[in-house]
């Protein structure tokens, strides 16, 4: 039996970190300073991975931990100097309410323009919990998924997770998400996503996906779950009350020919190295679905490339889809996280050196800017000129993906935001009138 959801959770509010047993070797100043960042940014974790995955005889270095824990590094010293006083000098709540919330608008909610230009419309009125950024691929936001086993400390959909509604996106409705496909027959990927699809009940999941059993969604033929379940609960999948039954739905939708597709993320090795993570894997494999991995190139955590080459040979042996490694998002608490371009593809390149063709399956690093997947091919010479080689992996007009382009060589930039176009172009050829 599973356990329940009072049992896989720390016992505190996020704000509470003394409540943590583990957390007795940290004074008071580092504790207050976490729970001055958890003000702002969502903290949730659960007894598996702080006791499975942490290894907390190198806390606060343990990438684990860095993963799961604040860290006054993820906001500026601006906002956190800010609210700290606050805090200290015994401001209402409602004031450090307001200083939270305005915080919170000026850490790029959505990046990407996801808000603006990927929510589609219905007869008329914006279906909010869908965007529709590319041709082939929609994504579903299911009301019920909107949180996860616990966060990741980098996490782009941090506003998911947050207690303010106006930041979330999310759709209680499957009949609009099955009507606005039905229509769009050019659609031939469902991206189940969240917070994490696999916090619902599967009864509750299979309202959703058992619609695509039928002819009337045909052209949908691939039904991909974003999740982190398989590294912070992987008892989803084995011994949870509905385990089995996640498994039957599964089946069920590769016998009807549809292709399964399980996102899993997984940043570093150690999240791979339970006996009950390795029996989910084999459990969902031999359902007809497979399993694909990706994650950002992130500092503190995973910034070495034989952290890489580890985690995709072991991926590959267990039976994992090497898949992207991603530049963290301009957003929330990436300026603990993030590394420079040039840094991200060095980590890139020489993991990828070290591994079979089996393994480089995976792509990247690529940035998910608001035209589309921006993959960081190489660092070249145009001329007199040191430039970075790009191109797009998907991208909102179809015919851009795959057309090389260069940008200036920047040893700062970390984001594409930061980068200048090459060859004195004042802009790049996406962002002309005429593209």
């Amino acid at each position: 039996m599973g356990q329940s959801m009072e049992a896989r959770y720390l016992p505190i509010l996020p704000r509470e970190f003394r409540s943590i047993p583990q957390l007795a070797k940290f004074d008071d100043a580092a504790l207050n300073e976490m729970g001055v960042v958890a003000r702002v940014l969502p903290f949730k974790a659960n007894h598996y991975v702080v006791n499975e995955l942490i290894d907390w005889d190198k806390a606060p270095d343990d990438p684990i931990f860095a993963l799961l824990f604040p860290h006054r590094e993820m906001l500026s010293a601006r906002h956190f100097s800010e609210l700290q006083t606050l805090i200290q000098a015994g401001a209402s709540d409602d004031q450090v309410r307001l200083a939270v919330h305005r915080i919170r608008r000026e850490l790029n909610p959505h990046p990407g323009e996801q808000v603006q230009n990927n929510v589609p419309l219905l007869d008329g009125s914006r279906v909010e919990g869908l965007q529709h950024k590319y041709r082939e691929t929609v994504l579903f936001f299911p009301k019920a998924g909107q949180t996860c086993h616990a966060y990741c400390t980098f996490c782009f959909r941090w506003p998911q997770f947050v207690e303010d509604s106006s930041m979330r996106m999310a759709l209680a409705d499957s009949e609009m998400l099955v009507q606005y496909l039905r229509r769009h027959e050019e659609v031939t990927d469902l991206l189940v996503t969240g917070g994490d699809p696999l916090t619902m009940t599967t009864r509750r999941l299979a309202t959703y996906l058992d619609p695509f059993l039928g002819s009337d969604l045909e052209h949908v033929q691939n039904i991909r779950i974003g999740t982190k379940a398989l590294s912070f609960w992987p008892s989803r999948f084995v011994s949870d009350d509905d385990a089995d039954d996640l498994m039957r739905l599964f089946e069920r939708l590769t016998s009807a020919g549809r292709h399964v597709a399980v996102m899993a993320h997984f940043n570093h090795p150690v999240e791979l190295s339970t006996n009950v993570v390795r029996r989910a894997i084999s459990r969902i494999a031999s359902t007809g679905a497979q399993i694909r991995s990706q994650s950002p190139v992130l500092r503190h955590i995973n910034d070495d490339p034989a952290i890489w080459s580890s985690m995709w040979k072991e991926q590959v042996r267990l039976g994992i889809h090497p898949y992207y490694m991603f530049v963290a998002r301009d957003t929330g608490a990436r300026r603990r996280f993030d590394l420079s371009l040039e840094r991200a593809l060095q980590v890139y390149q020489e993991a990828v050196r070290n591994v079979s063709g089996l393994a480089r399956t995976a792509r990247g690093p690529s940035m998910s800017t608001s035209a589309g997947k921006i993959e960081i091919q190489g660092i070249t010479t145009v001329g007199r000129e040191k430039v970075f080689l790009l191109s797009f992996i998907q991208a909102r007009n179809p015919e851009w993906v795959r057309q090389p382009f260069f940008a200036q060589f920047d040893e700062n930039a970390s984001w594409f935001d930061d980068l200048k176009p090459a060859g004195g172009e004042r802009q790049f050829f996406f962002q002309m009138p005429s593209s």
